[in-house]
């Protein structure tokens, strides 16, 4: 039998005491958390943030994070209208090549020491002049510079009034301008962080910086003199806080989402689109009381792309570039490897969503086509055994072995070779691809976006033509709709040159893509929009 003295009674007493307070703050501590979670909105980010620089803006994940830090002279809305930011109201000189903007007079950058007494001040039209002239500084070399290739010159005419002019018109430069590119950024804070801007970002957002530990999280807090209110005259944003985690696995993302320790999952993946979507693409039974799903046209087409700068790839020839398209059912691989999110790329290059969009026949599933065309090709090389390769990173291989096997049924051996996603991306860009997995998703809502990519003067590594197609009645289309200034006669352009497309077959469309988001069912105010842009300033979410 264990004897216990007074001493050790006092002490077990204690401990008991001592255990229950702990028990009792952290219970506390727990509630106090519960109390203010619906104020944090919570998000994964596969890929780390590589910078908080609008100057390097060009990936979506960075521009989501930057798009919440900066604003522009203009943005976008959700129906894709360029409409006023930091500039209240802007003219077009009558040969369209003059843009005129007075700025509002209430836009504060975020507060920061170097700005003395008040910590904070007023942007003006000179704080846009430099910040364009910095993305144009071969020091910086930001991937954005490329914006300013209509641009003749710009300047602050005075603190409220800002000028640009164009060397020609160029229709939709004002969509140009709502990319995160053009955000305004104060001088002396840049100048005193230099490279270091990055991970130290001040701008005028409805968020600002808190904290940033790469590849586990980042932290923005609310701005609490942000410029815009809503409808009812109250200031925004609504939410406390922005917390970004970096977890790599989009398995464990959506666990993450599933067990509700984040907020919002961005698109599909085929790690759990099975256990989220039924066949029919609408949420399973066991998701629908806690989960909102909303989607809608993305511009976004993704394809195969076909080297062609090199003859002595077999895969560039047009009979097989031909073959390739007609060779299996895009509606079939929408309905099972998609879950009937998207839409069968069956018109042209250009997506659904863009004026032009429809206007023409692309390829149908056409498999006796499709092997007549092979049997041209062996007649007209003497090659009976043509033989081409896939490059696709791991997301996309079951679409890519799809295609593997109904090339083989119309006489076509094919291998996919799976990389990593950086790797595709710089083998691309040499040349040293020939046919691979790719995508294209709108910088700005203008099909000539798309059809760039196939204008000889962008080939890679210098523009974002990697077939290396060239075509001069292409080019002299493309040059054309560049300074055409009504928009149905741009549109025509635009279909003809698609329809060039089609027939050349320099690609093999697969699809175009749907923005698909998922949240919890206490997220409110989070819209949706054909370039998926995260915004987060009319968010609310509730208890």
């Amino acid at each position: 039998m264990i004897k216990l003295t007074i001493q050790h009674f006092k002490l077990v007493i204690s401990s008991i005491s001592i255990l229950c307070l702990l028990l009792i703050s952290f219970s506390c501590q727990q509630n106090k958390t519960n109390d203010r979670d619906h104020l944090v909105f919570r998000y994964n980010e596969h890929a780390n943030i590589t910078s908080l620089d609008p100057a390097f803006a060009k990936d979506q994940r960075n521009i989501w994070a930057v798009h919440q830090l900066f604003n522009g002279l203009v943005e976008m809305d959700n129906n894709l209208n360029v409409i006023p930011s930091i500039a209240k109201s802007w003219t077009i000189s009558e040969d369209a090549q003059t843009y005129t903007f007075t700025l509002r007079d209430d836009v504060q950058f975020h507060k920061h020491e170097l700005f003395g007494k008040d910590s904070t001040r007023t942007v003006n039209a000179f704080d846009f002049e430099y910040s364009f002239n910095r993305i144009l500084d071969d020091k910086v070399a930001s991937s954005g510079r490329w914006i300013f290739k209509s641009v003749e010159n710009f300047k602050a005419i005075d603190n409220k009034t800002f000028s640009i002019n164009l060397k020609q018109p160029f229709p939709a430069f004002l969509s140009l301008l709502t990319m995160k590119y053009c955000s305004v950024v104060p001088k002396e804070i840049v100048e005193h962080y230099g490279n270091d801007f990055r991970a130290n970002p001040i701008g005028t957002g409805p968020f600002q910086f808190k904290i940033w530990e790469e590849n586990t999280k980042l932290v923005l807090r609310r701005n609490p003199t942000y410029f815009e209110k809503d409808t009812t005259g109250n200031n925004l944003p609504y939410l406390e806080a922005v917390a970004i985690t970096f977890l790599p696995d989009k398995q464990s993302e959506f666990l993450q989402f599933a067990q509700g320790n984040i907020d919002f999952l961005n698109s599909l993946d085929p790690s759990y689109q099975d256990e989220l979507l039924n066949a029919a693409g609408t949420l399973r039974e066991r998701y629908t009381s806690t989960v909102h799903m909303i989607s809608g046209p993305y511009l976004n087409t993704e394809y195969l792309g076909i080297f062609i700068g090199d003859s002595t790839n077999v895969s560039s020839h047009h009979l097989l570039r031909k073959a390739m398209n007609y060779s299996f059912d895009r509606k079939k691989m929408i309905t099972y490897l998609r879950s009937g999110i998207g839409t069968p790329a069956i018109h042209g290059f250009i997506p659904k969503g863009l004026p032009g969009f429809a206007n023409i026949k692309g390829f149908d599933y056409d498999p006796e086509l499709a092997q007549d065309l092979v049997n041209q090709y062996i007649t007209e090389t003497g090659n009976t055994s043509p033989e081409v390769a896939i490059t696709t990173n791991g997301q996309y291989l079951n679409f890519c072995e799809y295609i593997q096997r109904e090339l083989e049924k119309i006489g076509m051996k094919a291998s996919v070779n799976v990389i990593p996603a950086s790797t595709l991306r710089e083998l691309r860009s040499k040349g040293e691809l020939s046919i691979f997995r790719a995508s294209w998703i709108a910088d700005y809502p203008d099909a000539e976006n798309y059809l760039s990519l196939f204008y000889s003067k962008n080939f890679t590594p210098n523009g974002p033509n990697y077939t290396h197609f060239i075509h001069p009645q292409f080019d002299a289309w493309y040059e054309i709709a560049l300074r055409e200034t009504d928009a149905k006669k741009r549109a025509e352009l635009y279909t003809k040159m698609d329809s060039l497309l089609i027939s050349e077959a320099p690609l093999v469309p697969l699809y175009y893509d749907q923005v698909v988001r998922f949240t919890q069912k206490n997220v409110e105010g989070l819209g949706i929009n054909a370039l998926n842009l995260l915004e987060l300033k009319r968010v609310k979410k509730s208890k």
